[in-house]
């Protein structure tokens, strides 16, 4: 292992800390652009109380609402230009993972005069990178992404039907003030989400980093084992706010990158879903869900061992060794029961989607990440026939 780590992200984790809000954005700016999704915070209350305590603290704020669940770059180009007008020097994120992707590349965006889709990985050969940035302070609605407090951001073009990342230091919020009784009346089906793409963030890492992350692997099957341990409990009893905050922890921890420190993965699930997600405009995890079984079949015949050792010490399988396939094959079946027991879809027919366009998914796939030789870089590397065969396997 070789590796350099920073999260510069200061946390202001527990239960009633929304009402910190006012103060703790009052040290990065005078003037806020609070920036929402579709609506729920406000039916919940969670608005009127984050405007109560920036108001408390002296900060003025104009809004921008109605980012989407898969948050488009016309939405950030609206963000900005309010910024720019209104004269916000400080960013709030109120809302789940999208609202909070929206918001990091809208504070970038803020100080660029040019097309901010530039700033979005999506294939070309110059990215603009930013260099400045408004400073953005996060409060998460949702336990999901982690993306209160990592520096990377998803975004689609809804015109060109690309959906892709940009992940640089410079967008790591400055701070997250994360009150995990504000997850209590989430619905069950995103709480149920949320679970599924905090498990995936994890499994990426774990499954296709370098060998020998002893430290790491033990840590990631924790993390695992916490949230298959909490989840359930949270969708059994949606006002159990011990479930809520060990839940909002795992979200968190599975992606500000101290699990994935030194294994040095990429992420072929998330690409594969973000494609699919960019033509279908379907919950991002739902097509983790699907997708990450699928793959993990596929990936297990050529990493064996690491999946036997994931059978063995998330699900309790006994195996014959470390090539022991059966049992690796067995701990993935078990994974996915647990994905449909709190609600996941686990095929592409559940939410209406066929075959018509798997090959497309894979060669638009490779638009966005690819080797130079055709391959998406994981564990193993995948061709587009290999793409295709996951989506079908995946029916």
């Amino acid at each position: 292992m070789n590796f350099e780590f920073q999260n510069p992200t200061r946390l202001v984790f527990g239960a009633g800390n929304l009402s910190r809000l006012g103060d703790v954005v009052s040290e990065y700016g005078k003037k806020a652009l609070l920036v929402t999704g579709g609506g729920s915070v406000k039916r919940s209350g969670v608005f009127d109380k984050a405007v109560e305590s920036l108001k408390a603290a002296g900060v003025e704020f104009v809004e921008c609402s109605g980012i989407e669940p898969n948050p488009r770059i016309t939405s950030v180009a609206r963000g900005a230009e309010i910024a720019r007008t209104e004269g916000c020097d400080v960013i709030v994120a109120l809302g789940g993972g999208s609202v909070m992707d929206a918001s990091k590349v809208i504070s970038a965006a803020t100080l660029y005069d040019g097309d901010p889709w530039n700033m979005i990985h999506h294939g070309q050969e110059n990215v603009y990178v930013p260099t400045v940035a408004l400073p953005v302070v996060t409060v998460p609605t949702l336990a999901a992404t982690g993306s209160e407090s990592n520096c990377g951001a998803v975004i689609t073009n809804e015109e060109t039907t690309v959906k892709s990342f940009i992940q640089i230091p410079l967008l790591y919020p400055k701070v997250a003030v994360v009150d995990p009784e504000l997850t209590v009346g989430v619905p069950k089906d995103q709480t149920a989400y949320g679970i599924c793409d905090l498990i995936t963030h994890i499994t990426e890492a774990y499954l296709n980093g370098i060998d020998n992350t002893p430290v790491q692997d033990r840590f990631a099957e924790g993390v695992i084992l916490t949230a298959m341990e909490w989840g359930p409990k949270a969708l059994a009893n949606p006002s159990d706010v011990e479930a809520r905050v060990q839940v909002q922890w795992s979200a968190l921890v599975a992606l500000n990158g101290w699990l994935q420190v030194g294994t040095d993965a990429p992420y072929p699930v998330h690409m594969m879903e973000h494609t699919v997600s960019a033509y279908h405009d379907i919950t991002h995890a739902a097509g983790l869900s699907i997708i990450n079984p699928a793959w993990m079949r596929f990936a297990a015949k050529s990493n064996t061992a690491k999946y036997v050792q994931f059978a063995e010490r998330v699900f309790g399988l006994k195996a014959n060794g470390p090539d022991d396939l059966d049992c690796a094959l067995a701990g993935i079946d078990r994974f996915e029961e647990f994905l449909k027991s709190i609600g996941c879809p686990t095929c592409f027919s559940e939410l209406g989607i066929g075959d018509e366009l798997f090959e497309t998914y894979a060669k638009d796939t490779l638009k966005i990440v690819s080797d130079g030789k055709g391959n998406l870089p994981g564990r193993p590397f995948l061709s587009v026939e290999d793409m295709v065969e996951i989506f079908r396997s995946a029916l």
